[in-house]
C-alpha cells in the first residue's frame, strides 16, 4: 500500500526546565535528537552547510530568528524545488513568535 512519506521536524521546550529540545524524522520515522539544529525537506544539503556556518551555541531569540532566516532563504535560493520563502517560529518559555519570510520569485 502506498503512503504519505514525510519528514519531520520537531521543536519544543521541556514543561518542567524550560530546556530547548529539536529533533527531526527521516521518511520511514527514524528519529534524530540533537542539541543544535536539525532539518528537514527538498534541500537537506543546501541547510545543513548554511546551518553549520552559522549556528553557535545559546544564541538570543534576535540571533536565533536571523540564523533561522538566513539558513533557510539562502539554501533555498540553490534549490528551485524548495520554494519561495517559509514561517520561523521561535520559541520561548513565555512565548511564541511567528515571522512570514518572502523571499524571490523569478
Amino acid at each position: 500500500s502506498s503512503g504519505i512519506n514525510a519528514e519531520y521536524g520537531i521543536a519544543g521546550l521541556d514543561p518542567k526546565t524550560d530546556e530547548p529540545f529539536i529533533a527531526s524524522t527521516d521518511l520511514i520515522g527514524c528519529p534524530m535528537v540533537t542539541d543544535d539544529f536539525v532539518v528537514a525537506g527538498t534541500c537537506l544539503e543546501q541547510l545543513y552547510g548554511m546551518c553549520e556556518t552559522l549556528y553557535k551555541p545559546d544564541m538570543q531569540p534576535d540571533e536565533l530568528f536571523e540564523c533561522i532566516s538566513q539558513s533557510l532563504l539562502n539554501a533555498q535560493d540553490r534549490d528551485a524545488y524548495s520554494g519561495w520563502g517559509g514561517v520561523v517560529y521561535v520559541i520561548e518559555p513565555n512565548k511564541i513568535t511567528k515571522r512570514e519570510l518572502k523571499a524571490r520569485m523569478d
